[in-house]
């Protein structure tokens, strides 16, 4: 006696399926209670033990060193928050979720974007808890500057979650639970968020994940310069976050086609 397999349910858009109910389910997994003590405790320690060490040549237009790091720190613990938040795919492919995604009206650029979704509003939790520790330890800026560079902070999470989905995607669950914490740290020294970087290594510095958030939000408080003298240009930060957002999304949407095996 043979059995009959139903079709997947045919998509009528790239984000068909997308609704309230899901978006909430998402949102409910996000926020337990070991992911928030830890998205709350890295960025505000790191905070701490580096807001003082100011280089001794070198001034900000705008505001003081205090502010160029807390800006750094909550870049860093905006990125860190979504790539571990969106990387929980990983557990939901080795369940076998995806074979039911496969059989359902979601399509993977709206089942994605959930994810990317709801990665940044986590990442909002570190940009808030570096923003008042700044606050109250002296960081200087004009309103404008605190505005733009913690929104920046924030929304710039998006290119990390991409990236989170794509780790998750393609590593096993044992393996990824380590990697946002390396892969995030090793980005931020190269992406100019801990040490103000100079020469070649900022030069470098242009073609990775961080340059280009950590730029644009510290452009009202920098007007693009680096303490040593040097230029990073406004587009060139954009570019660079486009590009990275894109790359990852591809190829997250790409390696999502192939675990539910619908192109």
């Amino acid at each position: 006696m043979s059995t009959l397999t139903a079709p997947p349910t045919a998509r009528t858009s790239p984000f068909a399926g997308v609704n309230p109910t899901f978006v909430r389910y998402e949102l409910r997994r996000r926020f337990n209670r070991q992911t928030t003590i830890f998205t709350l405790l890295l960025p505000a320690v790191l905070y701490l033990a580096l807001f003082r060490t100011a280089p001794s040549e070198g001034t900000l237009p705008h505001g003081n060193f205090a502010a160029w790091m807390m800006i750094g720190i909550a870049v860093y613990g905006a990125a860190m928050a979504a790539t571990s938040s969106a990387a929980t795919i990983s557990v939901e492919k080795s369940a076998g979720w995806m074979r039911t995604i496969a059989l359902s009206p979601l399509a993977p650029p709206g089942y994605l974007l959930v994810k990317v979704v709801c990665s940044v509003v986590m990442a909002a939790v570190p940009v808030a808890i570096v923003g008042v520790l700044g606050y109250v330890t002296g960081a200087e800026a004009s309103a404008q500057v605190w505005v733009t560079s913690l929104l920046v902070a924030w929304l710039g999470a998006a290119v990390f979650a991409a990236l989170g989905i794509l780790l998750g995607l393609a590593l096993k669950p044992d393996v990824v639970m380590h990697m946002p914490g390396l892969t995030m740290t090793a980005l931020a020294f190269l992406g100019n968020l801990f040490i103000p970087l100079s020469g070649t290594m900022l030069e470098i510095s242009r073609y990775t994940p961080m340059w280009g958030v950590s730029t644009l939000a510290r452009y009202t408080l920098t007007d693009g310069y680096s303490f040593s003298g040097e230029h990073s240009s406004l587009a060139g930060a954009v570019f660079n976050i486009v590009a990275w957002f894109l790359g990852f999304g591809f190829a997250a949407v790409r390696r999502f086609a192939k675990s539910t095996g619908r192109q």
